[in-house]
């Protein structure tokens, strides 16, 4: 007989350890295989961790272990080997030890959910439901079911974008029906492949330093256009060439077709693409062929990292400096790390690409940790485009006839000449929505959301109030809930607003948005980009994501409307995003023409991070932020960990941390640093919250002492979350 160690696919921090089960059978049995097993009174799906060989009866070890160990049996075996290798499983381990997070919560995160030790249905092969529009009347439905019908207006959704109770309810009141319809799956590349382009001196210089550096991880730092994916390609084609696979790792899903397009074109159908914006159907079948060995190159986002990939050679990320490579729910971890120990045990290179590094990778290149390769002119010796700061607080900046401007006056000049010239304009403003916030001017009532708190933006295009945080939604209301009072103060604005005064301002330009509204469709989202890459629009207005990684040829013009929504934001690296965020910006004007033109518009034109961005000075921002974060005590000088205490009974997550913080103190460690208990910055209205920022030197002995206490609150009903390294703090 043999005694299982199972573990389950519940996350709770109570679960995170094997559980007992016996096997009768004559199965030869490797770890790691899935397999279903009754957990209580539940049917769940778990990860085989160990065997245990016995001569004991089934009673026997029931007896030896103090409970009625259930037997598995043959049926219950989901895998013939395991579906993650030996490799994928040690990495796994050191996730779980250095983000502190249980280990079945990482092995989920490594497996596209159709493989996931989860319960739940199959992957359709061949099809995938719908969900179209039947009848567009509203009367009658929750504002989270006006939304969705909103949504279908625009044409029908997958059901997998859907939520379950929402989707249930309008088919219920026959306001949609699901359809089934031949999934879109990715078709092998069959266009034609580009003939291999000749590097340029600098490129070939910068080619060669990579290939010939001693140390395993190497950043490439080149400002926007000097031509880094032209190298990520040579790169690509040289460990192909040594029988070596390559995986590519992009960090917004909007930006993996371009990336997808530039190797196809090269290499062809050797490319495979993971990431969770494809259907299950899609990804299911990615991963069956990255496992037969039939795709050598990989690209994704975050996820893909955990690619079964076998021999790999070549590990990119791009732009390597955005934090959505960070994971934010658990297992908190960093994709840029988790990549550096992948190719440390598959002794791969690992580059990592970037305009503006990240001030921890920055530092370690120039310690020597890795190596360091700068390209520091665009392809085609092309300038950088001159930024001019626009200070709104000059007069007649901000506010004009119609109330508060969007656009300064020295801005829309600038566009008009732009767009009079027949080239295009991209604007940049990192806020969804119409209004930021509504409040009521008579009793000041602010509508927030009641799940998290956060503020709720107005959206005009579906005419509904949202939470950015959680996705709360509610119907724009007619009254003040408190007083009654019609009519409402509107705070603040955003891309929708921009969009619609580019509409006013520019009416006979072709205006698009692209924002996270946008892309909850792909095709919308593909569609958008694909008209203005190919200059059936004049202007785009976006978020952030317009501007990482996209190459525009005809932008002449780019700006940040308001630059000042970073520093607002609390954490130590607020500086260091809008640095980044201008410095992007600036960098999507003027890549095939003639010199571009840039803006940023600020109420704080003496901002450090404004002023280096403005001017593309990377050097000098490294420098003055270094110093900043040295006499702070922050990162890279430090370490930083994020604790959060939940819990249903109120009083018991503040106790938690309290005591914690009392019992981390007298342990005496040196230079460590509590603050807290603190609220997070979203609150959970379903559970009390409360957490603690622990800053320190020496991470092994803190987060032993943080593990054992925080465990010993788990029997009083007190869970808790560890976020190790976190980005917003």
């Amino acid at each position: 007989m043999k005694v299982l160690s199972v573990l389950v696919e519940r996350g709770a921090r109570a679960l995170d350890r094997p559980f007992s089960y016996c096997y009768l059978g004559e199965r030869d049995l490797k770890p790691y295989v899935r397999l279903r097993v009754l957990f209580g009174n539940k049917p769940l799906v778990g990860f085989l961790s160990a065997i245990e060989e016995t001569e004991e009866s089934l009673e026997e070890v029931s007896d030896r272990l103090g409970f009625k160990v259930r037997a598995v049996k043959d049926e219950d075996f989901l895998d013939e080997e395991p579906i993650l290798g030996d490799a994928l499983i040690s990495l796994a381990r050191r996730i779980s030890d250095y983000y502190m997070a249980p280990l079945v919560s990482v092995l989920q995160a490594m497996l596209p959910p159709s493989l996931s030790p989860r319960s739940g249905g199959k992957v359709g092969i061949r099809y995938e439901k719908r969900l179209e529009l039947l009848d567009p009347s509203e009367e009658g439905l929750t504002p989270k079911q006006v939304e969705l019908l909103r949504l279908l207006a625009h044409g029908s959704v997958p059901r997998r974008s859907c939520s379950p109770s929402v989707l249930d309810a309008l088919v219920r009141k026959g306001r949609a029906r699901l359809v089934s319809v031949e999934v879109l799956r990715r078709k092998p590349f069959l266009g034609e492949k580009e003939e291999r382009k000749e590097l340029l001196p600098a490129q070939r210089k910068a080619y060669e330093e990579i290939l010939s550096s001693g140390k395993n991880v190497h950043l490439l730092q080149g400002v926007t256009g000097s031509g880094k994916t032209e190298i990520y390609l040579h790169l690509s084609e040289h460990y192909l060439g040594q029988g070596r696979n390559v995986l590519m790792l992009v960090p917004e899903i909007n930006l993996t077709p371009r990336m997808v397009e530039y190797f196809e074109r090269r290499f062809g159908d050797k490319v495979a693409v993971l990431h969770s914006g494809l259907s299950a159907g899609e990804r299911y079948d990615a991963y069956r062929r990255i496992k037969r060995g039939e795709a050598p190159i990989v690209i994704g986002a975050r996820s893909a990292v955990f690619a079964p990939l076998p021999s790999i050679g070549l590990i990119i990320l791009d732009e390597e400096h955005v934090e959505s490579y960070k994971q934010e729910g658990s297992p908190h971890y960093h994709a840029r790390e988790v990549a550096v120990w992948r190719g440390e045990m598959e002794g791969a290179k690992v580059l990592l690409g970037t305009a503006t590094p990240s001030l921890e990778t920055k530092t370690r290149a120039l310690r020597g940790v890795y190596g360091l390769t700068v390209l520091s002119e665009r392809v085609g010796g092309l300038p950088l485009p001159k930024a001019r700061i626009i200070d709104m607080r000059t007069p007649g900046f901000a506010t004009g006839k119609e109330g508060r401007r969007k656009i300064s006056p020295p801005l829309e000049e600038a566009m008009r000449k732009v767009l009079s010239e027949g080239k295009q304009a991209l604007l940049l403003l990192n806020r969804r929505g119409y209004w930021v916030g509504v409040e009521c001017p008579s009793c000041g009532y602010f509508f927030s959301c009641p799940q998290c708190g956060s503020s709720l933006a107005y959206h005009r295009e579906d005419n509904l109030l949202k939470c950015h945080h959680c996705g709360h939604v509610e119907l724009y209301p007619e009254r003040c809930p408190q007083c009654g009072r019609t009519g409402f103060r509107r705070v603040g604005y955003g891309t929708e607003r921009l969009e619609e005064e580019c509409l006013r301002l520019f009416p006979g330009a072709r205006t698009g948005r692209l924002d996270s509204d946008v892309t909850v469709s792909r095709e919308r989202m593909e569609k958008v980009l694909q008209d203005f890459r190919e200059h059936r629009l004049d202007i785009l207005v976006g978020t952030q994501m317009i501007a990482k990684g996209h190459d525009f040829p005809e932008v002449a013009l780019s700006a940040l409307v308001d630059a000042d929504i970073g520093l607002q934001v609390p954490g130590y690296r607020s500086a260091e995003r809008v640095f980044n965020l201008v410095c992007q910006t600036i960098g999507r004007a003027g890549r095939a023409l003639a010199p571009g033109s840039a803006y940023v518009q600020t109420f704080n034109p003496s901002s450090s991070a404004i002023r280096f961005g403005a001017l593309q000075d990377y050097e000098g921002f490294y420098e003055a932020e270094m110093r900043r974060r040295k006499e702070a005590g922050e990162p890279p000088y430090r370490y930083l960990l994020l604790l959060t205490y939940l819990s249903d009974k109120e009083g018991k997550a503040l106790e938690a941390a309290a005591r914690t913080k009392e019992r981390l103190l007298k342990e005496g460690f040196p230079r460590f640093r509590a603050l807290g208990p603190i609220d997070p910055y979203y609150q959970d209205h379903g559970r009390e919250r409360k957490g603690l920022l622990l800053s320190f030197f020496d991470p092994e002995p803190v987060k032993k002492a943080v593990k054992d206490i925080a465990d010993s609150f788990l029997p009083l009903g007190v869970d808790y979350d560890v976020d190790v390294d976190p980005l917003d703090s």
